[in-house]
């Protein structure tokens, strides 16, 4: 149904999610697989819309099970049935929960006899950046009740589906990197000499709010003079001193998509080493973006934005990387790294995020969002101003 709001339609049409679920099958027939089995929130959504931010509590755990032929079936604790139920899904089962002897483990089991078989092969997420979501007590209860079943890695599988948008998808992205592009854009008329970083950061959720955000679930940076250091703590009661760099990244929602990009800022004047660094990562950025077409790989994209950058700043940041992909969540596969060789595709979301250090531990990092089109990337964040914002004292 219309959200009855400005922005794209909440949901998904029914043809979404059976498009998902026959990918799915046919690259689980490629390799085997009976059936998958699916525990964490990001997949659950993925392949039957369900969205709630029930899942922030860890008393109860979800089931989805993803046969080789037909719908989902889903496995889950009382208080979700009727939720299950409202999506396009036909068979929901539920147990009363909580019930730590018996978190549905035997139902799970017996749905899976029903609906999969007996000697079968069942995958699950066993990769890089997945987790289980369930007891591990519980896990093992459910093979020793499942003896002639073989659990298998399909990580694989999962991560070739959503690291490729489809267009309903972009256009959520899109409408809340628009969003948060337009509140950063605003954003130094809301800043004074003076203000401590609680106050800068609620500021910022209060106007991401106001304009159309549903949430924003991820808010961190800080502010230092000449840069900043510690960019992943909660916001101290320091106050913005002549001389600061203020950087904010945000992880905001809208309909359960997330945008990832940060904007810097300066107050009173400009350090010199922070404008050298602000404008060298300005052009890896640039960089980075020419090098992102279909065929070429993450990696390239590092190498290209790390030439541009060792020309002056030589050494790795100690980030890690230099971008990533995200979507449903906040950081997604892949990575842009020097050794990471996925192969671009169109449709793929992506954030390019260079960073450098800076003397006396200091550090500056610049993020933009984007997606790769047939023709090459697209933009999704208005581009950051060509020199640092100044915040006058």
């Amino acid at each position: 149904m219309p959200s009855g709001e400005n922005g794209p339609r909440r949901g998904f049409d029914v043809s979404e999610f059976e498009a998902r679920v026959a990918k799915a099958q046919v690259l689980m027939s490629d390799v085997g697989l009976d059936g998958l089995l699916l525990t964490t929130e990001p997949e659950i959504r993925y392949f039957t819309g369900f969205l709630t931010r029930f899942w922030l509590s860890p008393t109860r755990p979800w089931f989805l099970l993803l046969p080789s032929t037909g719908k989902p079936v889903a496995v889950v604790p009382s208080i979700g049935r009727d939720c299950l139920v409202a999506t396009w899904l036909d068979d929901v089962r539920s147990w009363d929960s909580p019930q730590p002897d018996d978190e549905g483990v035997s139902l799970l089991a017996g749905t899976i006899r029903e609906v999969i078989g007996h000697k079968i092969r069942i995958g699950m997420l066993e990769g890089p950046e997945t987790h289980l979501r369930m007891p591990l007590g519980d896990f093992r209860r459910l093979r020793a009740l499942l003896p002639d079943a073989e659990f298998v890695d399909a990580t694989g599988i999962v991560r070739s589906l959503r690291m490729i948008k489809s267009p309903v998808e972009v256009e959520k992205i899109a409408h809340v990197c628009a969003i948060v592009s337009d509140v950063f854009g605003a954003f130094p008329g809301q800043l004074a000499a003076g203000m401590s970083e609680v106050e800068i950061f609620r500021r910022f959720k209060i106007a991401c709010l106001q304009e159309g955000i549903d949430d924003v679930d991820y808010l961190v940076g800080g502010a230092g003079p000449g840069g900043y250091r510690d960019i992943i703590s909660p916001p101290s009661s320091r106050r913005a001193v002549a001389g600061d760099i203020l950087m904010l990244d945000t992880g905001a929602v809208f309909d359960g998509y997330f945008c990832d990009f940060d904007r810097n800022f300066a107050f009173g004047h400009v350090p010199k080493d922070a404008e050298k660094a602000y404008a060298a990562l300005l052009e890896a950025t640039d960089s980075g973006l020419d090098a992102v077409r279909p065929g070429a790989t993450c990696a390239d994209i590092y190498r290209a934005m790390q030439h541009v950058l060792e020309k002056d700043f030589a050494g790795s940041s100690g980030v890690g990387r230099m971008g990533h992909g995200f979507g449903m969540q906040l950081t997604e596969w892949p990575s842009i790294t020097a050794t990471d060789e996925t192969v671009l595709q169109p449709g793929m979301v992506l954030t390019l995020e260079p960073s450098v250090n800076l003397a006396g531990g200091r550090m500056m990092v610049h993020e933009e969002n984007l997606v790769l089109t047939h023709d090459g990337p697209v933009l999704l964040t208005s581009a950051a101003p060509e020199t640092l914002p100044v915040i006058t004292m």
